[in-house]
């Protein structure tokens, strides 16, 4: 894959996140990190297909671009909508009493942000809006500075699972945000480089 079709991807899954549902999303970064484009095509064409996930048409031409064949079917069946919907979401600083403790994740997360790149790490809770596609959880948010926002995101993720068998929701973020990340970083801040 070159430099531009991996910027436009590592693009087109921060526009997705929050509309797809976490699982769908880890899948596709990490498919497309890990050199499987096919893969994960596959899994995004055909899980926005099958669970009506609408697109702009902006969307549309971008993932269009990265595609061994631009007019391939599993793209014709994904719908195109007029704007990007509302974020399904709402973002809190504190989880309900009964919420899963994140110290655990906060650390490894914190250990690891640095030898990544990250500057700042943030965690809010998640709560689901009508329509969202997951539930309500803890969702981190790290920003980082000039670097490989799929590959971090899959390094911190493969550390999370190894290290505590979890899965948190995880945003790696540059300089530009989409709705959902922009939405998130309003979190506290629980690690600063």
């Amino acid at each position: 894959m070159d430099v531009k079709t991996y910027a436009t991807v590592t693009d087109l899954c921060a526009r997705l996140a929050g509309r797809l549902d976490d699982d769908t999303l880890r899948s596709v970064r990490e498919d497309y990190f890990g050199g499987e484009p096919a893969q994960a095509e596959a899994a995004l064409l055909l899980t926005m297909a099958h669970e009506n996930i609408g697109i702009t048409q902006e969307e549309h031409d971008l993932v269009q671009s990265t595609l061994d064949d631009p007019h391939s079917p599993d793209l014709a069946a994904v719908r195109i909508i007029a704007a990007v919907p509302p974020v399904p979401y709402r973002f809190s600083p504190h989880g309900p009493a009964d919420a899963p403790d994140p110290s655990r994740a906060d650390r490894v997360l914190a250990d690891e942000a640095a030898r990544y790149g990250g500057r700042v790490l943030r965690r809010a809770w998640r709560d689901p809006l009508a329509g969202a596609p997951d539930v309500a959880k803890w969702t981190y948010v790290l920003e980082v500075s000039d670097a490989d926002v799929l590959g971090v995101f899959a390094g911190l993720s493969g550390r999370l699972w190894v290290t505590l068998r979890e899965k948190w929701p995880l945003e790696v973020v540059g300089p530009s945000l989409s709705p959902y990340q922009a939405a998130a970083s309003v979190a506290p801040r629980i690690w600063v480089a």
